[in-house]
């Protein structure tokens, strides 16, 4: 009886085998994902995917923000411009609101990295193609007010009009009260979570714009619950129950012989 019983539980072990193969690679790539190593989501080339990780330096290092001068790895600004509207059409004694244009709207397009969270920030690293996207949760690092210049008077020394990056337009209707300037920026070590497609550039492992959409990046991704990867559990079970099966096996066929 325990030799049947022994050899009953090999031939599951044998069963086993496989299946605790094929789980321990699956369990491999989720983990080379979690851990953000370039070499496992070079094989994905082409796929969607969603990271969570430590934001890094670029290729070319850390970049500096346009307004206020901050060092981060993405920056991007605002510029709006407060008016009065034109009186005319009015009824007498109506009072004016004030309204409000956006007229620049610039992010920086230079490529920064992501790394598992503990990792140097100079290791091997995924980058992210911040082209075109509008980060959710950037930190508000600069909001400040500047008056209009007065007529044959020079520009107020806090005005940032000169640091601004891309083409300034939109109808100036009305009467230029003042100018707002606003700069949202994620800083380097600062936890994103980044959705994108995986492409090959230059060497390295890119997340870039899917075709017709365009990379999220979210600041804050620690706020999230973590959960424990469905892989590592399967792996774990098919593991124990591989041993298991083995040793008691074994262990039986010896007792019966």
């Amino acid at each position: 009886m325990l030799l049947l019983i022994g050899s009953v539980l090999l031939v599951a072990a044998a069963v086993l085998v496989p299946l605790t193969v094929v789980a321990l690679r699956r369990w491999s790539r989720q983990r080379g994902l979690t851990l953000l190593r370039p070499a496992v989501l070079a094989a994905r080339e082409g796929s969607r995917v969603t990271l969570t990780g430590v934001a890094a330096p670029g290729p070319a290092g850390p970049i500096e923000s346009n307004l206020a001068g901050l060092e981060c790895v993405w920056h991007g600004h605002e510029v709006l411009r407060h008016y009065w509207p034109l009186a005319s059409g009015q009824a007498e004694g109506t009072v004016r609101e004030r309204a409000c244009d956006s007229i620049a709207d610039h992010g920086s397009e230079e490529l920064f990295g992501l790394v598992a969270a503990g990792m140097p920030q100079t290791s091997d690293r995924v980058f992210v193609d911040p082209s075109g996207s509008d980060p959710r949760g950037a930190e508000l690092c600069l909001k400040r007010v500047v008056g209009r210049p007065q007529r044959g008077g020079t520009a107020s020394s806090d005005d940032l009009l000169s640091r601004v990056r891309g083409r300034i337009s939109g109808v100036f209707r009305g009467e230029t009260i003042e100018f707002e300037y606003r700069e949202w920026v994620i800083r380097p070590g600062e936890r994103v979570r980044v959705s994108g497609e995986v492409r090959k550039r230059d060497g390295h492992v890119v997340l870039v714009a899917p075709d017709g959409g365009a990379v999220t990046i979210e600041r804050g991704a620690e706020d999230r619950p973590v959960h424990a990867s469905p892989r590592r559990r399967e792996a774990l079970v098919l593991c124990a129950a591989l041993a298991f099966c083995a040793i008691a096996g074994a262990l039986l066929v010896a007792a019966g012989l």
